[in-house]
């Protein structure tokens, strides 16, 4: 190998990328004493958890429902990330996680208070009260097994044994779910065909998935979360997540640089030793952590310039690409509009199906957030915010010619709008503000393979068994995010941070002896 030249102090770790995944791993890691540097391709940091300024409105890139702001236990671990560096975020409960709009005018909101959800749903299926109940307990026991337990990484033997001792039958419990999947379990108790399909959307507005295919685990924390935790927006918009990382991360000593692309991995062997960025520099560490996709890291499905040059691709990872395939990325659009238009009782997410056969389709299912309802402040007086999104294939953007590229958004966010205003009519009246982004722009500004927001199984799997940890078959190469356990979602992510650097931080002799209280 060259000789690497760097005018760098020396990094104990290099995370590349910004998301909520890094910059947990990142902070995780720097409040333990390890010197951590964050590289960022563009300008802010969050990735797809972050947030953008226009006009006087501050829109969320992604989906603004966040799990993981509770106050007690430890599947609270946006809370837990932030107050690890001395950070805590205000925020707005939101009395309805979700509000579903599905075929056949059937219509329910997810209310915060569980019992009256289940109340509801009963309502609608009194013939499957007792499937309905046995149903989501079952969830909450699984949630009750991750909420007792330190939600770090299970690839350390010295954590799992303190942590056993600790929750013995916790453990056992989160095993006995690891290869479950959603629909094994709603099938076991529930036999209406519509309520079925009921469970497979709710798993779908999270994980891109019917409940076949979605892991327990995944489930038990959602479905429970919502009425434990609840859905609490943090004030100032998502991108305040990881804004206040990055100050929590720089107060203890990390550092992070935007515009900073990172081109590939440098390896001696078959150990990860640094980085290289587009301009030639390069920058050593002791561990690399990759905040990239698994393709944009590896390669795969297309992928043409991944940081891990072919020849050097671990064969493990060629097994996961035979069981995983990228997620559709998502048309989306940003409105600012007058306030008029939304009533100010409405609930704050929405999801829209019109045909139980589309949602898995192109441009399916519809989701509608409306922040503003939560929190003024980010939108101008007398106006609203509507951020809607749809899944989208990037084939369907692909070679297109700018006036034909053009023209196809212009159509596609007019669909989208129409579907809004069958939830809020008039809507499309008042709009003083729009912004269009698709698959493209997702993977031009936010870096992902395929404008992806992470991979789903292309055949039916074990829950989370095939779902890889952080580790990886390159020494010192680590991998965080959604391509890695337990998946997607900003929680889920989280978790993920904190895996990442429990694990690292073993391997550096720089974790605490006792799990956190």
């Amino acid at each position: 190998m060259d000789d690497h030249k760097s005018t760098q102090k020396s990094w104990d770790a290099i995370v590349i990328g910004s998301g909520l995944g890094g910059l947990v791993t990142a902070s995780q890691l720097a409040v333990k004493g390890a010197k951590v540097l964050v590289l960022e391709r563009y300008t802010i940091p969050g990735g797809s958890g972050g947030s953008f300024q226009r006009n006087g409105f501050t829109f969320d890139v992604g989906a603004s429902m966040i799990f993981g702001f509770g106050e007690n236990g430890y599947t609270n671990l946006l809370t837990r990330a932030l107050a690890d560096v001395g950070k805590r975020i205000e925020t707005f409960p939101d009395p309805v996680q979700l509000a579903y709009h599905l075929p056949d005018g059937f219509n329910i909101a997810v209310n915060r208070n569980y019992d009256q959800f289940i109340s509801d749903l009963i309502s609608l299926f009194p013939h499957e009260e007792s499937g309905i109940k046995h149903f989501y307990e079952t969830c909450w026991k699984v949630f009750h097994c991750l909420d007792a337990m330190p939600l770090l990484s299970i690839e350390d033997p010295t954590y799992l044994a303190k942590v056993f001792f600790k929750a013995p039958l916790a453990c056992l419990g989160l095993a006995r779910w690891l290869p479950v999947n959603v629909g094994d379990v709603a099938k076991r108790y529930i036999k209406d065909s519509e309520l079925l399909k009921f469970i497979d959307i709710e798993c779908f507005c999270w994980s891109v998935m019917p409940a076949e295919r979605t892991p327990m685990i995944n489930a038990g924390m959602v479905f429970s979360d919502r009425h434990a935790g609840g859905i609490n927006y943090p004030k100032g918009g998502v991108g305040v997540i990881a804004q206040e990382l990055v100050k929590g991360l720089e107060e203890h000593s990390g550092a992070i640089r935007y515009k900073s692309l990172v081109t590939k991995i440098l390896l001696e062997g078959n150990r990860a030793v640094g980085v290289q960025l587009a301009s030639g520099e390069k920058i050593l560490a002791k561990k690399i952590i990759s905040n990239a996709t698994r393709w944009n890291t590896f390669g795969g499905e297309g992928c043409k310039q991944p940081l891990i040059e072919p020849s050097k691709v671990p064969s493990s990872e060629y097994k996961w690409r035979n069981r995983y395939i990228p997620s559709s990325s998502f048309l989306s659009i940003h409105l600012g509009v007058n306030n008029l238009t939304i009533p100010k009782d409405a609930h704050c997410h929405h999801l829209i199906l019109k045909e139980w056969d589309d949602m898995e389709k192109e441009q399916g299912v519809c989701f509608i957030s409306i922040p503003t309802l939560l929190d003024q402040s980010l939108a101008p007086e007398g106006k609203h915010i509507v951020h809607a999104f749809t899944p989208s294939s990037i084939k369907e953007w692909e070679g297109l010619s700018p006036s034909a590229y053009k023209e196809k958004k212009t159509v596609c966010a007019e669909r989208l709008i129409a579907k809004i205003n069958t939830v809020f009519p008039g809507l499309s009246e008042a709009i003083s503000h729009q912004e269009i982004g698709t698959p493209r722009t997702h993977r031009r500004f936010l870096g992902r393979h395929q404008g992806s927001y992470g991979p789903i199984p292309s055949m039916r799997l074990p829950g989370l068994l095939t779902m890889p940890f952080n580790s990886t078959g390159i020494k010192n190469l680590f991998c965080v995010g959604d391509s890695s356990f337990p998946g997607q979602g900003l929680n889920a992510v989280a978790f993920s941070g904190f895996a990442c650097a429990h694990r690292i931080g073993a391997d550096l002799g720089i974790n605490p002896w006792s799990l956190p209280n």
